[in-house]
């Protein structure tokens, strides 16, 4: 017996749980596909008002028929809204005489657009117009189930099919919210990254400065010009030091003790060809100005090049040779990594994860853009550009 309270508790808190759900961020705006669906939509229900035979109310058949199609315009908007005027439309046409005795069916064929709203609420409506929405539509076909004088078969079928795309936009829906939590997650994950190695490249600037503080100290009586210098080493520290700091303003990290080993960098880039044997071939080729670059910006090249060198490796099929520039130009970065795969191949897997995702937010962190597509012929091209001084 005390199973029963329990399984009330449970049920109470999904309906509480439900019924505070949101609307579906950022829903599409009225496009041009939806005009062309409702014209098609209306077209067919003025004919079917108009020319079909056995109706005796035309006009009534035309407006209860054409007009309501226009809530498919605002299904997502408003589809709480759109529900309850078709379904309520819905019920007042089977309730009107349209047809003679004698006619196979009380209702308009073009009705059946009211199928597409449910769909639309679990969708994009929030969990208050998803549980009024499917009461709205459940009455209404309990309201017609009498005037059809329908079998429990038939009941039970046509409340299947209305059900149906309800559970399919409620399916769409959990799926693009666990793509948006996934992408989520990559993004805190590379911000983590990024975050352990500015503290890494951090810690060696306080340590520099706490090395220079005890020389200056030592040599302060004895050599004053030595302390200056001491000063002066002191200060170009703290300022990159800072610089670094404003950099991990915004980064997160969940408290990992970091990786003392030292970071990798543009210089270890050519090692990546060395330890890709076999096929695709791997060729490394370091043009410009590649010095002084500060140590976030450094390390997020490697880490961009490694990334893209193995997406090329597992995605890119048939692919013979994969091609990595990195240019160092006076005010920026610049890193190509481009194969010569199947294009769609590769594609298709990277579609599928979230390296692309990853690498686009480190290069933003930094200040940079990263763009990667197929090429016109064949092979996959990634590019970033990353400001020597990252913002």
């Amino acid at each position: 017996m005390s199973r029963w309270p329990y399984a009330g508790v449970v049920v109470r808190d999904a309906v509480r749980s439900l019924w505070r759900e949101p609307r579906a961020a950022d829903p599409p705006p009225v496009g041009w596909l939806d005009w062309l669906l409702v014209g098609v939509l209306v077209s067919a229900a003025a004919l079917e008002a108009l020319l079909r035979p056995g109706i005796e109310m035309r006009l009534v058949a035309l407006v209860f028929g054409a007009l309501p199609i226009l809530t498919l315009l605002w299904r997502r908007s408003h589809p709480l809204a759109a529900v309850t005027i078709a379904y309520g439309t819905h019920l007042v046409v089977s309730a009107l005489p349209l047809f003679g005795h004698h006619h196979d069916t009380d209702s308009l064929y073009a009705l059946a657009y009211v199928l597409l709203l449910p769909y639309a609420l679990l969708r994009w409506g929030s969990g208050r117009d998803a549980v009024l929405g499917i009461a709205v539509v459940l009455v209404s076909h309990a309201a017609i189930i009498p005037m059809e004088s329908a079998g429990l078969l038939e009941v039970i079928a046509g409340t299947a099919i209305l059900l149906l795309p309800a559970a399919l936009g409620a399916s769409v829906r959990y799926r693009a919210v666990s793509r948006v939590r996934e992408i989520d997650q990559v993004k805190l994950r590379e911000r983590e990254q990024l975050a352990r190695e500015l503290h890494d490249t951090v810690a060696h600037h306080v340590s520099a400065i706490a090395i220079q503080a005890q020389a200056g100290r030592a040599v302060a009586a004895t050599n004053p010009e030595g302390a200056v210098k001491a000063l002066e080493v002191i200060e170009a520290e703290a300022s990159r030091t800072l610089a670094e700091m404003r950099t991990m303003v915004g980064a997160l990290r969940q408290g990992d003790e970091p990786d003392l080993a030292p970071q990798r960098g543009v210089a270890d880039i050519e090692r990546l060809a060395r330890h890709a044997t076999g096929t695709p071939r791997v060729e490394v080729a370091p043009t410009g100005d590649l010095d002084g670059l500060t140590p976030a910006v450094d390390a997020a090249v490697y880490r961009l090049a490694q990334e893209s060198i193995t997406n090329a490796i597992r995605h890119a099929r048939r692919a013979t040779r994969i091609q990595v520039a990195v240019a160092g130009e006076p005010d920026c970065v610049r890193l190509t990594v481009r194969d010569d795969g199947e294009p769609s191949a590769f594609g298709a897997g990277s579609q599928e994860g979230f390296g692309i995702v990853g690498m686009t937010e480190r290069a933003t962190l930094l200040g940079g853009t990263l763009h990667a597509g197929p090429n016109d012929g064949r092979g996959w091209t990634v590019t970033a550009v990353l400001p020597r001084t990252h913002a």
